[in-house]
């Protein structure tokens, strides 16, 4: 296969006319919309082909759009637990999706994050924001997995969620599995209702800020996006035509939640960021990752660099706007929230990110540490793996332009410049010795500290 460079559209930014402060005294709403499994190639506005995506395209037309995002890890779990918690997720023993209990204990992992961790939610709440999460969870839960945390215990006020959860909705699980074609919530209505449950709970809350995680389930297979299509379960929900159906209805659910946020009065002093956990699978040949090399489960960059927009129709972020300078992590999203709702970190807290709110507002930021991942602590099937060009070493770390991958052992060792080689084709590191030597030391070392199995957190 032929990587192609990778295009971003242009456009030109608009200035905001006041400031974040001048704009609004109160404390913003906060809507954190976590796409499962979308590659930045599933956007037109990001130069997707494979169909149009107006209502996400308008957000980025109102709002910051960002090309160097990256979620904290190519999987579900750990990039979750990076979110709310603003630490890397071997920090908690979670570096793969959580399953069953046998499972996890194949992936050295713990069953659920620990409410020992730093909760973002929680931290809100206590700050008297009104907390709620509607969506998919899989932070604990679900499978043999009966002795997770409820949500309440990470400072949820409310939530709906689907079967990987301490509390499946039963509206959406009939079975316990991800759908079932006996659900009364339909896996194609599935966004619609967590976002009737999100706006639902913010005009009961309106004397209050609200903080939400909207997490759909939608990217992820399988792709069931209309009664006709029911049928076609479980054999044939990984089509191209199946995902196209899937993605357009999921593109028309999001235009739903921003005119019913107008309808309601709410859009004004909401700022809604939207993105996805990691990278897609299928690829369908790489057009999901816009060209780049990698996919879901892959440290290299189409597994782990995501679409990235904040929006608002009120003047708290400027329009039209495109960063292509910040680089930023899923790990800044605490400290960045706390800073955006002028809230303050937790004493003593001490995240992996950095406070990235000036770049959400609209001033491009110089990221000051490196962003370092892991996937894969063995060879046990309890880790699902990319295949060909697309498989990766088990580390990685990014620092300025530079991206280095090497396994914990040492081996397959590659350096790429992002600058020059953003879809990783050539590895540089023969001619570039020194910065391997440094990024190698730097990563090897960051892995050796986290904890073992039964010693996460600190």
């Amino acid at each position: 296969m032929k990587i192609n460079k990778l295009v971003l559209l242009a456009g030109l930014p608009l200035v905001c006319g006041k400031s974040f402060a001048q704009a609004n005294d109160k404390q913003p709403n906060i809507i954190f919309i976590l796409t499962d499994d979308m590659g930045v190639g599933d956007l037109s506005v990001y130069g997707g082909t494979m169909v149009e995506t107006p209502n996400i395209d308008r957000m980025a037309d109102e709002g910051v759009r960002f090309t160097q995002y990256y979620s904290a890890s190519p999987i579900s779990s750990p990039s979750r637990a990076g979110l709310i918690t603003g630490m890397h997720p071997a920090n908690w023993n979670i570096n793969s999706y959580l399953q069953t209990k046998k499972g996890n204990r194949e992936a050295e992992m713990a069953d659920y994050l620990s409410v020992k961790a730093p909760s973002l939610p929680r931290v809100l709440k206590a700050a008297g924001y009104k907390t709620g999460h509607f969506g998919k969870w899989h932070l604990g839960g679900g499978r043999d997995v009966t002795d997770a945390p409820q949500f309440a215990e990470y400072g949820y006020d409310e939530y709906s969620s689907t079967y990987e959860s301490p509390a499946p909705d039963p509206l959406l699980t009939a079975t316990n599995w991800i759908w079932s074609a006996k659900d009364s919530i339909a896996r194609w209505d599935r966004t619609a209702y967590f976002i009737d449950k999100t706006i639902d709970f913010m005009k009961r809350n309106q004397s209050s800020p609200c903080f939400v995680n909207l997490w759909p389930d939608d990217m992820h297979t399988p792709w069931v996006g209309n009664k006709e299509e029911q049928g076609l379960a479980p054999k044939g929900t990984e089509s191209e035509e199946n995902f196209r159906t899937v993605l357009i209805e999921y593109d028309k659910q999001i235009g739903y939640l921003l005119n019913r946020l107008k309808e309601e009065g709410l859009d004004k002093n909401t700022i809604v960021i939207f993105t996805s956990d990691n990278g897609p699978a299928p690829t369908f040949e790489h057009s999901r990752t816009n060209n780049l090399r990698g996919c879901k489960a892959s440290l290299f960059e189409g597994g782990i660099r995501m679409p990235f927009i904040v929006w608002s129709s009120g003047n708290l972020v400027p329009k039209g706007m495109i960063d292509e300078t910040s680089v930023m992590s899923a790990t800044d999203i605490f400290p960045s929230v706390c800073a955006l709702t002028n809230v303050s970190l937790p004493k003593g807290y001490k995240g992996d990110g950095e406070n990235m709110s000036k770049a959400l507002k609209g001033s491009p930021k110089k990221r000051n540490k490196a962003i370092v991942w892991e996937y894969k602590r063995n060879d046990s099937n309890a880790f699902p793996k990319a295949r060909g060009i697309d498989a990766s070493p088990n580390l990685a770390i990014r620092e300025g332009d530079w991206k280095l991958l090497i396994n914990d052992n040492e081996s397959d060792v590659l350096l790429f410049n992002l600058a020059n080689d953003v879809n990783e084709e050539k590895s540089v590191a023969d001619a570039n010795p020194k910065i391997v030597k440094k990024l190698k030391a730097k990563v090897l070392s960051w892995r050796r500290s986290m904890p073992a199995l039964g010693m996460g957190g600190k």
